[in-house]
């Protein structure tokens, strides 16, 4: 459980950070933007590597299988994409990202964190 708090943890800091964004230009177009992009894109990687970690245990899988409408790999692999390709992050990747996947993933993972506090283990 610890995992998804800290997920939901840093998912509430990129929401924090975003609604100053209204367009991936927002991103690139002034030196706050390009401090939001990074502050933004250094927070995406680690949730990406705890949902891999979480995924080691049995667990985690079959906590993932019960919110199918969460894309799981895109969410893994984009930590493992934004760290090797850090220097080439596209503005309007993260831009979609952050108005297309958060909410849900948001929703998903305080779900989770509630099945386990009420006992409900996979």
């Amino acid at each position: 459980m610890e995992k998804l708090e800290q997920i939901d943890e840093a998912l509430a800091g990129i929401e924090w950070h975003f609604p100053s964004i209204g367009s991936p230009d927002d991103f690139i177009d002034s030196a706050n933007g390009l401090d939001l992009l990074e502050k933004i894109t250094i927070t995406l990687i680690p949730i990406g590597e705890n949902f891999k970690l979480m995924d080691r245990d049995t667990e985690g899988k079959k906590l993932a299988q019960r919110y199918p409408d969460v894309n799981w790999s895109g969410i893994k692999g984009v930590g493992d994409i934004l760290s090797r390709e850090y220097f080439y992050i596209d503005a309007e990747e993260i831009f979609n990202i952050c108005t297309d996947n958060l909410a849900p993933l948001r929703r998903a993972v305080r779900d989770m964190i509630k099945e386990l506090k009420n006992g409900n283990s996979p």
